[in-house]
């Protein structure tokens, strides 16, 4: 059996904000951009990876939530606390200029970390933890 990755979900507050930096700061090419009741999920991937995506949806849209845990995304979301991906690239210095250039929120500058990789990290405009690690 092989099993491969498809999707990953990411929140996501404002679409063209999510567009902005997913396409326009990070390069993935946006695949679809679907519009339901005033709220949007858009997907997104490297051009290099058409069968993985990252889903950036509305978590207001998930069914079941109270408001007393819709107000508990919002705050994570605000705080970086709440959505996360790891991402990898052959030139994180390079990689890192660009972001950086294009006033994406830096985290951490490229460091080698203890585990054996070397990383930077950025918030996307929701919040959420972008990590880039070098690609051998």
């Amino acid at each position: 059996m092989t099993i491969t990755i498809h999707a990953s979900f990411l929140p996501q507050n404002d679409p063209d904000a999510a567009i902005a930096f997913y396409r326009d700061i990070l390069g993935f090419e946006v695949r679809n951009d679907v519009g339901y009741n005033g709220l949007r999920w858009i997907t997104v991937g490297s051009a290099d990876q058409p069968g993985t995506s990252i889903v950036l949806f509305p978590p207001a849209a998930t069914p079941g939530l109270t408001d007393d845990e819709r107000r508990t995304v919002d705050e994570m979301m605000a705080k970086g606390t709440y959505g996360s991906i790891v991402l990898a690239t052959r030139d994180l210095d390079g990689t890192f200029e660009r972001l950086q250039a294009a006033d994406a929120e830096v985290v951490q500058e490229p460091t080698d970390q203890p585990y054996g990789v070397r990383d930077c990290a950025f918030r996307d405009p929701a919040g959420n933890m972008v990590r880039i690690q070098q690609q051998s």
